[in-house]
């Protein structure tokens, strides 16, 4: 199942206010003996557009990448080890959920796909005691000229990014 628009605030680990064009998709882990099988994206999937590359970004306990915003591509995000706080930011101007934030708890504990549409502002913060390992199956291949950045502690976008014991 696809989840998009109201109904993304139905999956597990995603909190704030949804944003338009985000996706999730539920992915599968097989398991047996030998090992284990982690499904992540199929040309045939719904949620697929465009494949431009794939890469990992190791990311250590309590250390926050981000904010970033690509301008073309389209972000595939799914966490094989360990866990991530992943935020996106939507500051698109005439956008219906413009000023929203969702905050989405992926990885291990929370096998998921998360699509980001070109122009959303997301970063995110290893959580646990080991690093986690995200990778990205983009729309297109990487260029600096097509990628903003802004320290994770802008006040641009107002977000704290300390743990929340809630």
């Amino acid at each position: 199942m696809i989840y998009d628009n109201e109904n993304l605030m139905d999956v597990p680990g995603v909190k704030g206010s949804y944003i338009s064009g985000v996706e999730i998709k539920n992915l599968k882990k097989i398991p047996d003996e030998r090992g284990s099988i982690y499904h992540m994206l199929r040309s045939d999937d719904e949620i697929f557009k465009d494949f431009g590359e794939i890469y990992f970004s190791k990311v250590y306990p309590d250390v926050i990448k981000g904010w970033h915003l690509h301008q073309e591509m389209i972000l595939n995000y799914a966490v094989i080890h360990g866990m991530i706080k992943l935020v996106l930011y939507d500051d698109r101007e005439g956008s219906v959920t413009h000023g929203n934030l969702m905050e989405i708890f992926m990885g291990e504990d929370n096998y998921i796909l998360v699509k980001v549409p070109p122009l959303i502002w997301n970063g995110f913060k290893g959580i646990g005691n080991f690093p986690a390992i995200v990778a990205n199956c983009a729309s297109i291949p990487h260029s600096p000229d097509e990628i903003l950045r802004k320290n994770p502690f802008s006040e641009d976008i107002d977000y704290n990014w300390d743990l929340k014991q809630e």
